[in-house]
C-alpha cells in the first residue's frame, strides 16, 4: 500500500511540474520588427539650399576651440580668400559645407591641427543676385542667399506700386521660357503658381495700362488698368458723376476717334479717354 500512494504521488507531482518545465523549454515567439517608416523626402535636395560661394562675398572663417585661427575676408576676382597658417585657398564656385571640408583637410594635411572643426559663415552676399525691375518699390539687385519664391522676392522688393500691372514677369537667366505670373496667384497658388527664382534670373513688373477720365466726375485723372473694367466701373472708378454729369453726354475716345453715348457695359481699353459732358436743365 505504501508503494501505492508514493508512485500516486510522484505521478501528482509530474503532472503538476509538466507545464512549467514545457513552458520553460519552449523559447518566446520572436516579434516581428516593425515596418519601416520611409524617411520624408524633402521638397529640395540639400545641394538646392546650400549657397555657394563667389567673387566678393564676405565670408568668416574660423576653428572651433582655437582662438588663434580666425579670419574675415572678401573673396577675389579669381575666387581665392586667404586665410591664416595655409594662405590662399579657392572659394568660388563651392558651397559653404564643401568650402569648410577644403579647409579642414588643408590643416590637417599641414600638420596644423589634428581634427579641426572649421566653421563658415557668410557676413555679406554679393555674387548671387536676382535683378528686379520695373513697377517695384525697391528696385536693383537683390542678394539671395538660397532659392526663394517669386512671392518671397515681391515682398523683399518692397511690394508692388500702385502704378504696377498685376502680373510678375519671370526671366531665366539661362534663357528658358518666360513667365506670365498673376499677382493675385502668387499667394492662393502652389508651387506651380509660384516658382522658385535662382540668381541671375530677373523679376520684372510692367507699368500697368492706363485709362483717363475727366469732365463732370467727382475724381478726375489717370487710372491704372489693372482688371476687366466696363465704363460703368470706370465711372465708379473716377468718383461718380457730379450733380450737373450725365450719363447720356458719355463719350469715350479710342486711338484717336470717338464714341458717344457708348454702353455702360463697355470694356475700357489701354488708352481709352472717357470724356463726361454736362446735362442739360
Amino acid at each position: 500500500m505504501k508503494g501505492f500512494y508514493a508512485k500516486l504521488m510522484c505521478w501528482m507531482l509530474f503532472a503538476l511540474t509538466a507545464p512549467a518545465a514545457a513552458f520553460a523549454q519552449t523559447p518566446p515567439a520572436p516579434i516581428a520588427p516593425a515596418a519601416a517608416t520611409p524617411a520624408a523626402t524633402p521638397a529640395q535636395s540639400k545641394e538646392e539650399r546650400e549657397y555657394i560661394l563667389g567673387p566678393d562675398d564676405v565670408i568668416e572663417v574660423g576653428v572651433l576651440g582655437q582662438d588663434e585661427f580666425k579670419a574675415r575676408g572678401r573673396i577675389r576676382a579669381d575666387g581665392t580668400i586667404v586665410l591664416p597658417l595655409i594662405g590662399s585657398v579657392n572659394a568660388s564656385g563651392r558651397s559653404v559645407i564643401q568650402f569648410s571640408d577644403d579647409v579642414a583637410q588643408k590643416l590637417k594635411s599641414g600638420g596644423f591641427f589634428a581634427q579641426p572643426m572649421v566653421s563658415v559663415e557668410v557676413a555679406s552676399y554679393a555674387s548671387r543676385y536676382v535683378i528686379v525691375l520695373g513697377e517695384f518699390a525697391q528696385p536693383g539687385l537683390l542678394p539671395v542667399d538660397r532659392p526663394y519664391r517669386v512671392s518671397e522676392i515681391v515682398a523683399r522688393a518692397g511690394g508692388i506700386r500702385p502704378s504696377g500691372a498685376n502680373h510678375v514677369i519671370l526671366r531665366r537667366a539661362d534663357g528658358g521660357a518666360e513667365l506670365k505670373l498673376p499677382f493675385d496667384q502668387l499667394a492662393t497658388g502652389g508651387d506651380a503658381e509660384d516658382p522658385l527664382v535662382q540668381p541671375g534670373d530677373k523679376v520684372f513688373v510692367p507699368a500697368a495700362e492706363l485709362f483717363y477720365i475727366y469732365g463732370q466726375v467727382n475724381a478726375p485723372g489717370v487710372y491704372p488698368l489693372n482688371e476687366v473694367l466696363t465704363l460703368r466701373k470706370a465711372l465708379a472708378r473716377g468718383g461718380g458723376l457730379t450733380q450737373t454729369g450725365s450719363e447720356k453726354r458719355v463719350s469715350i475716345y479710342h486711338e484717336g476717334k470717338q464714341e458717344k453715348s457708348p454702353s455702360l457695359d463697355r470694356e475700357v481699353k489701354p488708352g481709352d479717354v472717357i470724356v463726361v459732358g454736362e446735362r442739360f436743365f
